[in-house]
């Protein structure tokens, strides 16, 4: 198969026996699912773009493994070059969904395991690099939306993995058998889990010896036994039980976080790649965190690229696009959102190929793109709520708009420029609301502070590679101090 083709994807979700909970009930047709729907709808667009000579050059590429053209979510980055697509791939995507299109995570996890793996078995002697490339290869053939979940609930911040009160708190073996291991544990936040046909697990901190069962790096089927999941509560995501076009702001397309809890799942030995090599559990997820981190610097600037728009829109429709300040503001929004790319970019064009020949970014700049993130969106989104005016947010409803007494009253008294109509207006207002504040906003603004890691995190690693040391030499020979 190797592409998938967005009507197959489709299909292959719905023979996914998946356990989802939302609202408080057992959802039994997670495709359909008004809420749901939209996510999926966004993954679909990766499979609908790969079909389109248009896109072809940033949307697959060449397997490594088997000659054959992939849809370059299921890609190990070859070179520079990949890196640089993989960002403009994620951009043109943002473009096309405003919203989170959910393969991200998945892309950036083969690529961090890849080379962990390989390194792990060239110092330990282990055989997970041919567990996982085997995997790798039904990944590619079969087109799959692999989620990778990293992220555990925690608990205590202050405690390590086995100092928890409750041992569940991160992900764990708590068996061994001859032919697996049985896990327990959950990962939060998992973008598109949903959507996905596997999940690629790995472990989210460092470790020392006493935490290696909590060391583990696996992948199952999405619907494996012992797998379900608890959907995430949105601002405003119930405007999509409502039927209508406009209140919701973007009707077609969205994302999704859900929390996945893992009751003695069984996992073969042939898809453990990690079991208690806890040396290597630091490199993994720094590894996983610099290509995450490099992310944000195209799918956040597609959709920064969107609220622009919006905002530019509604200056127009509002008569107010001549104003010097709105011009201003609309200058430091793109500005800001191509800040961001230049980041993503930068980190792109100086990755290096790791051991197994997989390329990596530049850990330092794929941090200070991503700290960027952590700052920028927020400004773009303060300008665009700005512009669009208070309007966004007390707006009557689109019942009102099409209510045969009062939607007279509406159109009359939230029109702006006498050409526009109200409609159209209240669209382009809805769906700044959405991006700024809505369902778009956990992929946009609020993801933009804590994906991929909280702004500190990458503090930290800027500090570890900033190279402060050679920074000194640098002074010391101007200086002439010897």
């Amino acid at each position: 198969m190797a592409l998938k083709t967005p009507e197959q994807y489709e299909e292959s979700l719905r023979k996914l026996k998946l356990k989802v909970y939302l609202q408080g009930e057992l959802v039994e047709n997670p495709v359909d699912h008004p809420i749901i729907r939209p996510s999926m709808n966004s993954v679909k667009a990766t499979y609908e773009l790969a079909q389109d000579p248009q896109y072809e050059d940033l949307m697959t590429a060449t397997s490594h493994l088997t000659g054959k053209k992939i849809n370059r979510f299921c890609h190990l980055h070859q070179s520079a070059e990949d890196l640089v697509k993989k960002v403009k791939m994620q951009r043109l995507l943002g473009q096309k969904t405003a919203a989170c299109f959910q393969r991200c995570v998945g892309m950036d996890a083969i690529n961090a395991v890849d080379s962990t793996t390989f390194e792990m078995d060239r110092k330990l002697g282990t055989g997970y690099h041919e567990r996982f490339s085997q995997f790798l290869r039904k990944m590619q053939e079969e087109d799959w939306t692999v989620d990778g979940a990293m992220t555990d609930p925690k608990g205590d911040r202050s405690l390590a993995p086995s100092k928890q009160a409750d041992p569940d708190l991160f992900v764990h073996v708590v068996e061994k058998r001859q032919d697996g291991i049985v896990v327990c544990g959950a990962k939060a936040h998992q973008t598109g889990a949903i959507n996905s046909h596997w999940i690629l697990i790995m472990p989210t901190i460092a470790m020392g010896k006493e935490d290696a069962d909590y060391a583990v790096s696996f992948c199952a089927p999405a619907d494996a036994e012992g797998i379900f999941y608890i959907y995430g509560r949105q601002s405003c995501d119930t405007r999509k039980l409502e039927g209508g076009s406009i209140d919701v702001g973007n009707k077609q397309f969205g994302g999704h976080e859900a929390l996945m809890v893992f009751d003695h799942v069984f996992i073969p030995w042939e898809n453990v790649f990690m079991c208690g090599e806890y040396e290597f559990a630091g490199v993994l997820v720094e590894r996983f965190a610099g290509y995450h981190r490099q992310s944000y610097g195209g799918c956040k600037v597609g959709v920064g690229d969107v609220l622009i728009g919006a905002a530019a829109l509604a200056a127009d429709y509002n008569g107010a696009a001549k104003a010097s300040h709105i011009k201003d503001k609309l200058i430091e929004m793109t500005h800001l959102n191509e800040t961001l790319y230049a980041c993503g970019i930068a980190c792109s064009a100086e990755g290096h190929p790791t051991a197994s020949g997989t390329y990596i970014i530049d850990l330092l700049l794929a941090n200070v793109c991503k700290q960027n993130v952590t700052r920028f969106p927020y400004e773009i989104a303060r300008l665009a709520e700005d512009i669009a005016g208070g309007l966004m947010v007390t707006m009557p409803s689109e019942k009102d708009l099409n209510h045969p007494q009062i939607g007279k009253v509406v159109e009359k008294y939230f029109k702006g420029v006498a050409s526009v109509p109200t409609e159209d207006r209240m669209r382009i207002l809805r769906l700044i609301e959405n991006l700024t504040l809505g369902t778009a906003a956990v992929g946009y603004r609020t993801e933009s502070m804590h994906g991929a890691g909280s702004p500190q995190a990458q503090r930290i690693m800027i500090s570890r590679q900033g190279n402060l040391e050679q920074k000194k030499q640098l002074a010391k020979r101007i200086a002439g101090i010897s």
